[in-house]
């Protein structure tokens, strides 16, 4: 395990989710470090994060992937479902269910991510957290119409993001997108494609980072009907040719 100074991680933990009214309970911050310095150890062997140094990473790994849960109307508990949308190391899917309890299945598409985020979860006793290899396109079709929240940090453009989430979204459901600085063009045609997937934009909240390491926005948008095209379409037709462009 990575030599550091693990209770000064906890109590930055601790004092850095205050600091965005998120409580975290002693129990939590340990499993929180705990999925931070097994990500540390991993990445030397299977390319993970470039992000290394652990007091930094307590900040944009974990810190960053809570954010979502300081924003009006996002609310998971035990009885919630929600979907990782390329969770690389297991962020934000492993710390949404160290603190809500709610069940996650964490997605990539390549499997030696997956393989080790599925490592963690079991090491860290998350029994309500499963890792799956495979294409957004594919897990719709095997699980339409499921989820409470998909969630994803900046994997891709936001039109993208909202055609790959509506098919695994219940009526209801929230897609909620982190990312850095979106352009007004991006958003522009995020709100063009929710039309067309059913979906509609009902939040964006700002958040700057502890330590001056960033800032963020949390787009947050609703499925409120059926698309009007058939979703999912073909593998990598999201990308190829994105809606509201």
């Amino acid at each position: 395990m990575v030599d550091v100074d693990v209770l000064s991680l906890e109590a930055r933990v601790r004092e850095e989710l205050a600091g965005f009214g998120i409580s975290c309970s002693d129990g939590q911050a340990r499993l929180l470090v705990r999925h931070l310095l097994l990500v540390i150890e991993k990445n030397r062997t299977v390319n993970l994060t470039r992000i290394v140094d652990p007091q930094e990473a307590v900040t944009l790994h974990v810190v960053d992937s809570l954010l979502p849960l300081a924003c009006k109307g996002i609310a998971l508990d035990r009885s919630s479902r929600f979907l990782d949308l390329g969770t690389g190391a297991g962020f934000p899917g492993i710390p949404l269910g160290i603190m809500t309890g709610a069940h996650g299945l964490l997605v990539d598409s390549v499997n030696k991510k997956v393989q080790a985020v599925s490592e963690f979860a079991t090491r860290l006793g998350l029994s309500a957290l499963h890792a799956l290899h495979a294409r957004v396109e594919d897990c719709a079709l095997r699980h339409p119409k499921s989820q409470d929240y998909v969630f994803a940090r900046a994997v891709a453009q936001s039109n993208v993001l909202i055609e790959y989430a509506s098919p695994l979204l219940k009526v209801g459901g929230l897609l909620v997108l982190e990312k850095a600085r979106p352009t007004d063009e991006e958003l522009a045609r995020a709100t063009e494609a929710a039309k067309i997937c059913g979906m509609r934009d009902v939040s964006r909240e700002t958040f700057e980072l502890p330590h001056e390491l960033g800032h963020r926005e949390i787009l947050i948008y609703r499925k409120v009907s059926e698309p009007s095209i058939r979703l999912p379409r073909k593998a990598g037709e999201a990308k190829r040719s994105p809606l509201g462009e």
